[in-house]
């Protein structure tokens, strides 16, 4: 790259020795950036003046020195002059006799970068013939000639001035292309409005900002521009713009659902407003991370005001589930006995409710564990069966399966009832029936599938079931039943399927991993920290349904004395105790003599608390079940 643009300089120069004028161009700080050979030679310069960098100052030194200007009395003087006249420089045409007689024409014109540039060209011959002319001539008066030198030598002003003015309307014209070049690359629309509301400049980016509208708009007046819907709603601001108040303000445009902000600016002239700027700017993906982050700030607020009563309530279902456990084990009619059963589902769901407040704030992880199908399509069939007309009827079947699997049953249980429901309200008044299937595919998967009686899916349902919000339920669907199905048993690392069944109904087909739960926990003895009497006489209730043998404590004393005594398998401790310690600091305690620890709670999941706990060791939330307990210790 540098050879060739060494070549390109010794080319510019020998073009420039060519030609018959001298010619030089001096920058900003009067140092000389290049001339020809002919300026040069015209006036005998040095090498060193004639070199690039060299000062003007010094040329103009050497040619007072040797007399080029003819006597000067005081040369530092009239080099101060110059040197003025050069800083101030101006486009300027005159012709100078030289002291060896030669005449020359000087014709300066300044650059846009700052500096300037002069040509010399010696018109001795023309004077000369001039001066013939006028000695020869016997018939042209005195009068004439002269006005005739004066025209020539005005001519010659004019074509340098000419010259000076076309170079700067090229200057100005490539401004204005820059201008309006770099402008319409700008991700906004800029434009500029007379009085009569008509457009006098634009950016061509109206179309881009605001589809439908036109890029050309020269000459249109806002409401040809805009349309009638858009124009109502910026014609105020523009009117207070017009009256001199600058404004910013925001629109939804009606055609693209595009959120704009757009800015009026008065154009003033000696304090009169002649028309006003006008900036838009699509801010859409600003204004929906505002309602997104309002959105999360409501959230906040919600956990924040439901997670005293999810405390609350939490505790009171894992009485209700210790209670149910009690009247499970008592000999009751059949009727009682599913009662007991149902009491036990809907205590269970309301803990996944319960869940699902303290995740307000958070995404929601799954947490698998062994479940048992059968019963927990049982549950399943209870709750779902409430929903369900006397004319629908609901059906289930596991096939194989004999042994738990490692799933998460609280959201595959949303998920189903989900299905269930669309299923009922895809048959409508009925009759029709509703099955779900339960079996192992191939070892690998677990394979559910809930098929109906209904009309079947759409083709449009089949290809965008799947998409939030897509329903064709119209205003009673939200459309996000079958997206939160997708979403749970993709987290759960499978697959959805929708279909129609041959004979008529729909089919949705869900596949989870086939996988064996891990050993669950042992029976052991188990140290049990909770202060509220009733909640610690529920969860030793179920832990002593499960074959494990109890040690109960109220608080950190009680339960500190109690850590030394051999055979203790695991501490299963309250995280907020009435004391000025909590469970965590029993925690610690259990884990430095090597003891598994487990915490419990109904904090929400954005406590501190809970955060520094959930970070060191298994932490529970009430109610749980002692499945949930093994999981969490596996």
């Amino acid at each position: 790259m540098s050879d060739r643009k060494a070549m390109t300089t010794r080319l510019t120069q020998a073009g420039l020795n060519l030609i018959g004028q001298g010619l030089s161009i001096y920058d900003a700080d009067l140092r000389l950036a290049v001339c020809n050979r002919m300026f040069a030679t015209m006036f005998d310069l040095p090498e060193a003046l004639t070199e690039p960098g060299s000062d003007f100052g010094d040329t103009i030194r050497h040619l007072l020195e040797r007399g080029e200007y003819g006597p000067v009395d005081d040369i530092d003087a009239m080099l101060a002059e110059r040197l003025a006249q050069a800083r101030a420089f101006e486009p300027h045409y005159l012709e100078r006799t030289r002291p060896n007689g030669q005449v020359i024409s000087v014709e300066g014109a300044p650059l846009p970068q700052g500096g300037w540039v002069t040509v010399y060209t010696d018109i001795t011959a023309i004077k000369a013939q001039e001066r013939l002319l006028r000695a020869r001539s016997e018939t042209l008066s005195d009068q004439l000639l002269a006005r005739a030198e004066e025209v020539g030598q005005a001519n010659r002003q004019l074509a340098a001035a000419n010259a000076a003015l076309t170079e700067a309307r090229r200057e100005a014209t490539e401004m204005a292309a820059r201008i309006q070049l770099t402008t319409e690359m700008l991700p906004a629309h800029i434009a500029r409005l007379d009085r009569d509301r008509r457009y006098t400049f634009s950016n061509r980016r109206l179309g881009a900002v605001m589809p439908g509208t036109p890029t050309d708009i020269v000459g249109l007046t806002m409401a040809e521009a805009l349309g009638p819907q858009t124009y109502a709603l910026t014609a105020p601001h523009l009117t207070r713009a017009l009256d001199g108040e600058a404004s910013v303000f925001e629109i939804s445009h009606e055609a693209s659902s595009r959120r704009i902000r757009v800015s009026f600016t008065p154009d003033l002239e000696d304090g009169v407003v002649i028309g006003a700027y006008a900036l838009s700017v699509d801010i859409t993906e600003e204004a929906q991370a505002r309602a997104a982050l309002s959105q999360a700030a409501g959230r906040q607020v919600a956990a924040q005001l439901t997670s005293g009563m999810a405390h609350d309530f939490a505790n009171l279902l894992t009485v209700i589930l210790g209670l149910k456990d009690k009247l499970s084990g008592m000999d009751l009619p059949p009727d009682a006995a599913e009662a007991i059963a149902a009491i036990g589902v809907a205590a269970t769901r309301g803990g996944t409710l319960i869940e699902q407040i303290a995740g307000l704030s958070g995404p929601r992880d799954l947490r698998p564990r062994a479940t048992d199908l059968r019963r927990f399509l049982a549950e399943v069939a209870v709750l779902a069966g409430a929903s369900l007309s006397a004319d629908l009827t609901l059906d289930w079947g596991v096939e194989g399966l004999e042994q738990p699997v490692l799933l998460d049953p609280d959201a595959l249980r949303d998920a189903l009832l989900n299905l269930v429901l669309n299923a009922r309200d895809a048959i409508g008044a009925g009759p029709g029936t509703v099955t779900i299937a339960a079996r192992a595919l191939r070892d690998t998967w677990v394979e559910l599938t809930v098929t109906d009686t209904g009309p079947g899916f759409s083709a449009e349902a089949l290809t965008k079931g799947a998409e939030p919000f897509f329903t064709e339920k119209g205003e009673d669907g939200t459309g996000l039943g079958l997206s939160m199905v997708y979403d749970v048993v993709k987290l759960g690392g499978g697959t959805t399927r929708l279909s129609n069944v041959p004979t008529g109904g729909a089919r949705v087909t869900l596949r989870l991993p086939l996988r064996q739960p891990p050993p669950g926990l042992p029976p052991t003895l188990v140290l049990l920290v909770e202060d509220a009497a009733h909640i610690r006489e529920a969860v030793r209730d179920r832990l002593v349904a499960a074959g494990h043998s109890v040690l109960e404590a109220a608080t950190v004393d009680e339960a500190r004395d109690l850590l030394d005594i051999d055979g203790i398998g695991l501490l299963l401790s309250d995280i907020m105790l009435k004391s000025s310690e909590t469970g965590l600091d029993l925690a610690a305690l259990a884990e430095a003599r090597g003891l598994p620890v487990a915490l419990m709670t109904s904090l929400p999941g954005d406590a501190p608390l809970y955060r520094e706990a959930a970070g060191r060791w298994p932490v529970l939330r009430k109610p749980f079940s002692v499945g949930k307990l093994s999981a969490a210790l596996s």
